[in-house]
């Protein structure tokens, strides 16, 4: 009581201490978050050029663009979609304004009159384009507040229609701006000259290789200063994005040897009858099991993950683990439990006939109004379809050879028109079902009318080969997968293994409980998947935290099921690379250029051979060599060294030349001059192709890697 008295005396105290907490606490958060404190963009996804992408819109966009993306995009792709356009449009418009290049009311009617002059909506009486159709349209659209209104095959609003009519607009700016670039970049009769002497103009030469491979690399020391001074020297080669590097272990929820068991034992208890108690009848019922039921579909249905499937199969078809088996089973008999494709079976045979492994048919197809493929003009009814269709059967019946001719006439089906309705050998799978079990199933000669979701058809059996035994197969399928107990199990594994984290070291907790460490290196802050564990920009997302520090660890749940507990192990900044990570690449180019200079250093004498001999090198010949391709044969690509060939006259020796695999002495032994030509226009020609075909995609390159972008996507996603 004296501890409550004296706190209700200090209340006031506590107060403040409390205020002062928190604020502090705010404080904390807003220093944390700095936008928030000094008014920063966290509405923003990107800023290009000076120009704001919005964050509510561009979320609009993206969802818009998963949608058209279908069910397998994900949100990540979608978003990168729409921010390459985003960007690309903020950039182009840069461009158009400075140009001055804009779309005027007329242009933009003319515009809209191309890309929409087909659809009725926009047509008048006689089915030509009318503007105050459009006009129309679009105040109709204005006044449904965001509800959507068809346009041909599709639903349109207000907001898709300005975005719609934005993109056009954007287009037509696009291909004009690309346009006078394009014009821009013809090649000259100047131009053509050169890329011709280029090519055709050729030396013979004589040249001796002293290849750095001569030196071995322990005897050059390349030290962490040379590689930071090599690396600033070289700074656009080595310029890196932000990436983290992980290590982690997965606990995956997999069905135990006892779930498997006992997945197993469930299904063995319906093979046969049980005796229950009804609650209802206060009567003792028995329960017919699945060696006993007559019904079939209904008990596999009431039982089974998988529906059932009323088809005759042939041995090929059936699951390839028990394929002998099954088809082993007399009627009535039953093979399981087994394991399939992630499911444990139990199946019976419950019939068995003669079936053909192709069959060969000619048919008519009467379609009808909503049928499968009905062409629009199609106006006939169910009901009236069938009816015609049972006039043909008639004819062709009684009389065969008007079978072609009826083709013809009435059938819709354009693959087998042209052949008098025939379809030549083919198996059991590549007909519609109702189809395929009549053809399948019935005998060489019969005539009957199938109706399938493509309308009525009328089929003959023409012939049929090599009928051999087919089984009707009921099976229970019950998926494998884990139960409660091995998924607690998982996950007090899991965090036992993060717990054991607090004392002991990583990699050594993992190794102490036998867990496989999977490292995976170079994660970009915008990357979704990870390899090993799928989609995963939470853990992404993470790594990247602010707070989050090199060996720091987390545990996740898994997409797949299970966690994964994961460790940051290195995160590099974006900037240059560090001398660690850019030593693999870096070390054998500081080596050669160390190497080059002990070369130099030893290298006597003024002729090729006089180098060779010196160097213990066999000289070597170059014939036809051109500055376009410049390659030297036994050496590959040295455009330096041919460079320098073709600087000398007939007869000329070079100074020793570093190349790209050694150091070079080069010898012209021949001067091979091109012979002029009358005209070069046909060359210019081919120079201007390649290069408009190539202006585009450089064009925006260079736009794209000139401009100033801040890139905020990695805040939302």
């Amino acid at each position: 009581m004296a501890v409550l008295n004296k706190i209700r005396q200090r209340s006031l105290f506590l107060i403040l201490i409390i205020a002062l907490a928190l604020f502090s606490f705010v404080l904390t958060d807003l220093f944390r978050n700095s936008d928030a404190l000094f008014g920063g963009s966290q509405d923003v996804v990107a800023t290009v050029n000076g120009t704001n992408i919005n964050r509510t819109d561009f979320m609009n966009r993206v969802e818009q663009m998963q949608s058209q993306l279908g069910p397998n995009s994900t949100s990540t792709q979608a978003m990168s979609r729409v921010y390459d356009q985003e960007v690309r449009k903020a950039i182009m418009a840069s461009q158009f304004e400075n140009l001055g290049l804009s779309v005027e009311g007329d242009q933009m009617k003319d515009l809209l009159k191309q890309s929409f002059s087909s659809y009725p909506e926009l047509q008048n009486a006689a089915g030509v384009f009318d503007e105050n159709k459009l006009t129309e349209f679009v105040n109709n659209l204005k006044a449904l507040n965001g509800q959507s209104a068809p346009l041909g095959t599709f639903q349109i609003n207000y907001q898709q229609w300005v975005s719609t009519e934005n993109n056009i607009a954007l287009g037509a700016q696009e291909r004009a701006y690309y346009a006078m670039v394009k014009a821009g970049v013809n090649a000259t009769l100047g131009e053509a000259e050169v890329d011709y002497m280029l090519e055709n103009a050729t030396r013979d030469l004589n040249y001796v290789q002293i290849p750095f491979t001569s030196i071995t690399d322990s005897l050059v020391d390349v030290s962490k200063a040379d590689i930071t001074k090599y690396i600033g020297q070289h700074k656009d080669k080595y310029e890196v994005e932000a990436t983290r590097d992980i290590s982690f272990v997965e606990f995956k929820e997999v069905a135990s040897v006892e779930d498997e068991d006992n997945l197993k034992a469930d299904l063995l208890a319906l093979l046969d009858n049980k005796a229950e108690f009804n609650d209802t009848t206060k009567n003792t019922d028995t329960i017919i099991g699945f060696a006993n039921t007559t019904d079939v579909e209904n008990f596999v249905n009431s039982n089974s993950d998988v529906s059932y499937n009323d088809v005759f199969l042939t041995k090929g078809q059936l699951p390839t683990v028990a394929a002998d088996a099954i088809y082993g089973t007399n009627v009535g008999g039953v093979y399981g439990p087994y394991k399939d494709n992630g499911f444990y079976k139990l199946s019976k045979v419950v019939a068995e006939t003669q079936l053909p492994d192709s069959v060969k048919v000619r048919h008519i197809l009467v379609p009808h109004l909503g049928a499968q493929s009905a062409q629009p003009d199609v106006t006939t009814t169910i009901d009236d379809a069938r009816a015609l269709a049972d006039s043909i059967k008639t004819v062709v019946t009684a009389n065969p050879s008007k079978f072609p001719e009826l083709v013809t006439t009435y059938s819709s089906d354009l693959g087998s028109v042209s052949n008098g309705g025939e379809y030549d050998f083919h198996p059991i799978t590549q007909m519609v079902k109702p189809f395929s079990d009549f053809e399948f199933q019935k005998e060489v000669g019969d005539v009957d009318v199938v109706q399938t979701v493509f309308g009525f058809h009328i089929i003959e059996i023409l012939d049929q080969k090599n009928k051999s035994r087919a089984v009707k197969v009921a099976t229970i399928s019950r998926k494998v997968e884990p139960s409660e107990k091995t998924i607690d199990a998982t996950f007090t594994e899991a965090s036992k293994f993060e717990l054991a984290l607090q004392k002991e070291a990583y990699q050594d907790a993992a190794k102490e409980r036998n867990f496989d460490t999977k490292p995976v290196n170079g994660i970009k802050v915008l990357d979704e998947n990870i390899p090993g564990l799928g989609s995963q920009r939470t853990i992404i997302r993470w790594a990247f935290e602010d707070g989050t520090k090199v060996g720091d660890y987390k545990r996740f749940s898994i997409p797949s099921g299970g966690y994964a507990v994961v460790q940051v192990v290195k995160a590099t900044k974006k900037g240059l690379m560090d001398t660690e990570s850019a030593s693999a690449t870096v070390l054998t180019e500081i080596r050669n250029e160390k190497k080059a200079k002990m070369i130099l250093e030893g290298i006597t004498g003024t002729t090729v051979a006089d180098v060779a001999k010196n160097q213990g090198k066999a000289s070597n010949k170059a014939s036809a060599v051109n500055m376009k391709n410049p390659t030297l044969s036994g050496a590959g690509a040295e455009p330096k060294v041919v460079g320098a060939a073709f600087g000398l006259e007939q007869g000329g020796v070079s100074k020793p030349i570093v190349g790209n695999k050694g150091v070079y002495v080069v010898e012209v032994t021949k001067v091979n001059e091109a012979t002029s030509l009358d005209n070069y226009q046909a060359i210019a020609n081919r120079l201007s192709t390649a290069r408009t075909s190539a202006s585009e995609t450089k064009v925006y390159q260079a736009l794209k890697e000139t401009a100033e972008i801040e890139d905020n996507r990695a805040r939302f996603f």
